[in-house]
């Protein structure tokens, strides 16, 4: 069968629109295949929007040298082509002195990674800073930002049909075959009929449905570590009229499990605290109301003056994660997979926060791993 593309993206999401411009830009034939209705409406849609520094992730690590990467792209093609962002630096917050050995080490991690800028302050300089926030030191990020993540979606989803590239919606894969020359997708629509594209190489970049697609391409998605752990987290929002504010965006040091509940704040000035942690076995966004309490327990170890009645349920996002509970860091999967039999087949699996800020890096990324294919 001769294909139709040089190269098929599955998912239309933040990294997906990103490698089809990228690959369309480079001269391929480029067919986008998205499940929804929409551009960017799963994990791009509900995330805090934050352009991370690249401070917590291992030196070496993909998550570590992409967000870097990322980060400056993103920021340059944001001025270029007026996506709303600002670059509103973030405070890493130390709440008692047995916290402060984590910030040396995340500053040194930061130093390591090659994060510019990122310097210690003392609590008397927090204070001035961000009033309201009670802190003995913090790590100040001063290239932490926030982005318009649908617009920067749309800017890709742009730039690819500029290029040529096609962008199929309410098309959802359900089988894809290895043949001569490449693959062919099977897909069914949104009114149910059947449909297959040809391509010669394939970029599997569904988010939250990546392992089963892996799955439907064949991969032992257990035997390769590519299952991934579905984890929810929530936001509540700070009421407009809560005598509270900050300036930036606030962390505290690390959990376990995430960043910690953070206070961030939008394009237009509206503050969140999220998100906690939950792994969940099926995909549901509701925001339970009673975790109030929980979260402003947290958000008032550095926000004293903060009141669990000023909070309000916001929103829920899922995170693609391939660590499972209690399980050590687990990096970015960006692997073309000629040595699993399947040249030409690209897996990005796990892309989880900072895939949003990486999305550009992990666009050049694809684009190198097949241009010799």
């Amino acid at each position: 069968m001769t294909p139709e593309a040089d190269v098929a993206v599955v998912g239309a999401g933040v990294v997906g629109l990103a490698t089809a411009a990228a690959l369309a830009a480079a001269g391929r034939s480029v067919v986008v295949v998205e499940r929804n209705a929409g551009i960017a409406q799963e994990v791009t849609a509900r995330n805090s929007e934050v352009i991370h520094a690249g401070i917590y992730y291992p030196q070496g690590s993909l998550k570590a040298e992409l967000c870097v990467a990322g980060r400056r792209a993103l920021y340059e093609r944001c001025e270029r082509l007026g996506i709303p962002h600002r670059n509103l630096g973030k405070l890493i917050v130390a709440v008692a002195d047995d916290e402060l050995p984590a910030l040396e080490d995340l500053h040194a991690r930061a130093h390591a990674n090659g994060v510019p800028e990122v310097a210690f302050i003392d609590a008397a300089e927090v204070r001035r800073r961000e009033p309201d926030v009670s802190a003995v030191g913090a790590l100040d990020s001063p290239v932490t930002g926030i982005v318009d993540a649908h617009a920067l979606s749309l800017s890709f989803a742009a730039e690819a049909e500029r290029h040529g590239a096609l962008i199929a919606m309410q098309t959802e894969v359900h089988a894809i075959e290895s043949i001569a020359g490449g693959y062919r997708i099977a897909a069914r629509g949104g009114d149910g009929a059947a449909s297959d594209i040809v391509a010669a190489a394939v970029v599997n970049a569904a988010g939250l449905a990546s392992d089963r697609l892996a799955e439907c391409a064949g991969f032992d998605v257990d035997a390769c570590g590519y299952r991934l752990h579905p984890c929810k987290g929530d936001y509540f929002s700070l009421a407009p009229a809560a005598p509270l504010r900050v300036e930036r965006l606030v962390y505290p040091v690390p959990a376990v499990a995430g960043l910690g509940v953070h206070a961030t704040l939008d394009l237009g000035g509206r503050i969140r605290f999220g998100p906690d942690t939950e792994y969940v076995s099926q995909l549901r966004y509701e925001v339970d109301a009673a975790k109030g309490a929980e979260f402003a327990a947290a958000v008032q170890r550095y926000l004293p003056r903060l009141q669990s009645e000023w909070l309000q349920p916001d929103y829920a996002g899922i995170r693609p994660k391939l660590a499972g509970p209690g399980e050590a860091f687990r990096d970015f999967v960006v692997a073309e997979e000629s040595a699993a039999g399947r040249p030409a087949f690209v897996n990005l699996i796990g892309i989880e926060s900072p895939g949003l800020t990486a999305s550009i890096a992990i666009a050049g990324r694809v684009v190198a791993l097949l241009a010799s294919l």
